[in-house]
């Protein structure tokens, strides 16, 4: 009994085992059972909530909407993501085989996953004791860009793992590539291989060598670390790795992987959504074009947009303007550092401004910020530096400042505007490049605080071809050609002149330069003054205009009626409100840039006002026009009517009404009217190029050809204009303060601010085009008279004079 009891006792515990084994495997089981039920529903619920692969087959990325100037030269883009879509059979196939070495060498294999891959990236992980490798392929990429968020989630791995087996039922291989290599965003702003192609290497995909081919499928690991523009030595070494790839993948053979090893790369500046010369431009257009056709479809739907830009011109503008409004500042003084650093500082606002730069080299004629780090008095030397790059500011680059005094200290002197110290932000001009580590040279900058625009147009058709909106367009969008009203000065006067012939006044019509008051009301009463507070008794319309007399011009208006000017402006264009008082006639007129300039495209047009515009046609993806304007003349007006006149009685010159030409609908027509006659147009243009020849527009001169133009200079010089023109090309130019009861000082005249400005623009506008003079209609007759009285002169004596036949002098002088 003991026995089997002692027996019964030792089996026991074997027994126990196996119920707490059996027990603990149900309970695995069922965890496991649950585990995969769970897994399953979830699986199964994420699969209900996952998009659908089939709306890949009718992919319509956001696509850039290109803008071209009047030569077919592209000029600027506007994107949300820089894109331009390129089918498969347009990339080469080593440029695809590139990407898959480097991506995905097992593209073609797999069926969307590469399980293999997934082994060895997590063995390489492991190993390294850090995430070193992806195992991503080309399919799951496509998913995760296009058909998920970028989440690093379980369920999203999940999801683009069931989406990329289903993408590869639903598309072809190529199909994905389409997919993928037109999607990828590849750094500097571009989406894409044949943007980034345009943006790194100014190419089309098609035109890529194998050297470039491998630049770019480096990209997708890091585009900002392994950009070309930024660091070019990192993205050889990733290069590198793309060719050893491609040669294991039997994509090119080692000699060839070596040669595109040793091909030398050009790199172009990274891309902008609109550079600095052309924004202006392009911003005009912009707020019209999303007004127009919404943000999907300017921003996303690859419109392409014809302007009347010239590219050229728009380029020569922003240079002159610049140049100008600089030359201007610098007439009124070193205003001193922008601030100065403590010498903790100056590291990290030159790494900064080392972001900021997108070249290699720095650019001469290119102006940074930069800091002093060391100045040597005895040889009135500064070292500065930009960026991470340094270099020599001496005596001779400072000099339009003055003599600086350099103090060998951090902190800000006590005479700033006198001196510079460690530590100063100043800008700096490169003047010579930094070459074989030399360091740069450099010549004192400074932002200027003046602003300015220019309108350039074409006179027969309206076409703006150049227009500049101020100094930057990054610091300041209002567009001061479009949209500020200034007072035009005697650049008005024009319009007043022009009107005057228009009732019979001639250019040789003799007016009083005489002191004059007028009622001003409540018993008060207003004087013009002339400019140089001289009076030079009488004078003809001629020299009145040539010399810009004020008073003159208000007697002349005040002869002609304020109404008949008023009226005269609006038929030129002006659409800003002009108060019909005498003030008129000396520019009391608040007007734009653009309608100033435009008014006088009619002198320049034989009468013939084209309304200004910038867009010559729009079109959407497909090709289809969605808008298209043109110009077209109107006929000749009949020769206008004149009285008899002796010179000096103002007579009435019929000029023939001419209506706005109606719209032509999908297609406008742009308004052109005949605003004045050939004739008065011939008139008054004869007469301002007597401003140019002999006036205060003699710096207009300077492009060798015959101009005719205008200076504006308003009350204590806070307005200064130039317009003037050739028969080809009229332009205009304001320069001033945005606080308008500010002063341009001394060399503020319209003569000596704008009309250079105007000059170093039109030498290079013109120059490709052939030289002309003002034809003269065959209404017009040339007389000889006396240049002071206004009377025929005898035989050789006098000069030579316009008129409007019938409006001739009729007495001699001495008669």
């Amino acid at each position: 009994m003991y026995q089997e009891q002692s027996k019964t006792s030792r089996r026991a515990p074997s027994h126990s085992r196996k119920g707490f084994l059996s027990t603990l495997l149900l309970i695995v089981v069922t965890l496991v059972v649950v585990s995969l039920l769970g897994l399953g529903g979830y699986v199964a619920f994420l699969m209900a909530k996952l998009p659908k692969v089939d709306r890949l087959t009718d992919y319509k990325p956001p696509i850039v909407s290109q803008v071209f100037g009047d030569d077919g030269t592209l000029v600027g883009e506007f994107y949300l993501e820089r894109r331009l879509v390129v089918p498969v059979n347009k990339m080469p196939r080593k440029l695809i085989q590139a990407f898959v070495a480097a991506e995905d060498a097992s593209f073609y294999s797999h069926k969307g996953i590469d399980y293999f891959g997934i082994v060895r990236a997590a063995f390489k992980n492991i190993i390294s004791m850090r995430k070193k490798e992806g195992a991503s392929t080309i399919t799951q990429q496509v998913t995760k860009t296009m058909l998920l968020t970028p989440e690093k989630k379980l369920s999203r791995k999940i999801k683009e793992a069931i989406l990329a087996k289903r993408m590869e039922e639903k598309l072809t291989k190529d199909e994905i590539l389409y997919l993928y290599l037109n999607q990828i965003y590849l750094g500097a702003g571009s989406y894409g291989v044949e943007a980034a192609a345009e943006t790194y290497f100014g190419k089309r995909v098609e035109q890529l060598n194998l050297a470039e081919m491998a630049i770019l499928a480096g990209l997708p690991k890091a585009p900002n670390a392994y950009s070309p523009i930024k660091h070019l030595e990192r993205a050889k070494e990733r290069q590198a790795y793309v060719l050893e790839r491609m040669v294991q993948e039997g994509f090119v053979t080692q000699a060839e992987a070596d040669h595109a090893r040793k091909t030398a790369l050009t790199i172009l500046p990274g891309r902008r959504v609109m550079n600095d010369r052309v924004a202006y431009f392009l911003e005009q257009m912009r707020i019209y074009l999303e007004e127009k056709y919404g943000e999907d479809q300017l921003y996303k739907g690859g419109l392409k947009i014809y302007t009347t830009m010239n590219a050229n011109m728009q380029g020569a503008a922003y240079d002159a303007v610049r140049a100008g409004l600089k030359a201007v500042d610098k007439r009124q003084g070193f205003r001193g550092a922008a601030k100065y650093l403590k010498q903790e500082e100056v590291e990290p606002f030159c790494d900064k401004v080392e972001e900021g730069i997108d070249s290699a080299a720095l650019k001469a004629g290119e102006t940074y910020a930069g800091v002093v780090t060391a100045v040597d008095p005895a040889k009135g030397i500064a070292t500065v530096r930009v960026g991470d790059r340094y270099g020599a500011l001496d005596r001779k680059g400072m000099g339009w400042a003055g003599k600086l005094a350099l103090v060998n200290s951090y902190g800000k002197p006590e005479k700033s505007a006198k001196s510079l110290g460690l530590g100063a932000v100043i800008d700096l001009q490169v003047i010579t490049p930094d070459q074989n580590n030399q360091g740069a040279i450099f010549a004192l900058d400074q932002m200027p605080e003046v602003q300015g625009a220019l309108v350039s147009i074409d006179p027969r058709t309206g076409g703006v071809k150049a227009m500049i909106g101020g100094y930057d367009f990054r610091k300041s969008q209002f567009n001061r050609a479009v949209q500020a009203k200034r007072n035009a000065g005697s650049a008005f006067k024009p319009i007043i002149y022009a009107a005057a012939l228009e009732k019979g006044f001639t250019a040789a019509t003799v007016i009083d330069d005489s002191p004059v008051e007028y009622p001003a009301g409540l018993g008060k009463t207003w004087s013009p003054k002339n400019y140089d507070n001289n009076y030079r008794g009488p004078v003809t319309m001629r020299e009145a205009l040539t010399n810009s007399i004020n008073v003159v011009s208000v007697k002349i208006l005040e002869k002609i009626g304020v109404d008949h000017a008023v009226a005269f402006a609006k038929r030129l264009g002006f659409t800003s409100k002009i108060e019909p008082n005498l003030s008129l006639a000396l520019g009391a007129a608040s007007v734009s840039p653009l309608e100033l300039t435009s008014a006088y495209t009619a002198f320049a047009n034989k009468g013939i006002y084209q309304q200004p515009y910038y867009i010559s046609k729009v079109t959407d993806s497909s090709g289809q026009v969605l808008e298209e304007h043109y110009q077209p003349l109107p006929p000749e007006p009949p020769a206008p009517v004149a009285a008899d006149t002796d010179g000096t009685t103002p007579v009435t010159i019929k000029v023939p009404e001419k209506p706005a030409l109606p719209s032509a609908g999908s297609s406008p027509v742009l308004r052109a009217t005949q605003a004045t006659s050939a004739d008065v147009a011939y008139l008054i243009t004869n007469l301002m190029e007597s401003v140019v020849q002999s006036g205060t527009g003699h710096r207009a001169a300077a492009i060798k050809r015959p101009v005719a133009g205008k200076t504006g200079t308003t009350n204590e010089m806070k307005d200064a204009w130039f317009v003037g023109y050739v028969p080809q090309l009229v332009t205009g130019v304001w320069v001033g303060f945005d606080n308008q009861a500010r002063s341009l000082g001394a060399g503020g005249s319209g003569g000596q601010a704008a009309a250079p400005i105007w000059a170093e623009y039109m030498m290079k506008a013109v120059a490709g085009l052939p030289i002309q003079g003002f034809e003269a209609p065959e209404n017009v007759s040339v007389v000889r008279v006396n240049p002071k009285s206004g009377k025929l002169a005898r035989g050789a004596e006098g000069s030579s004079e316009s008129f409007v036949k019938g409006t001739e002098p009729s007495t001699y002088e001495g008669d």
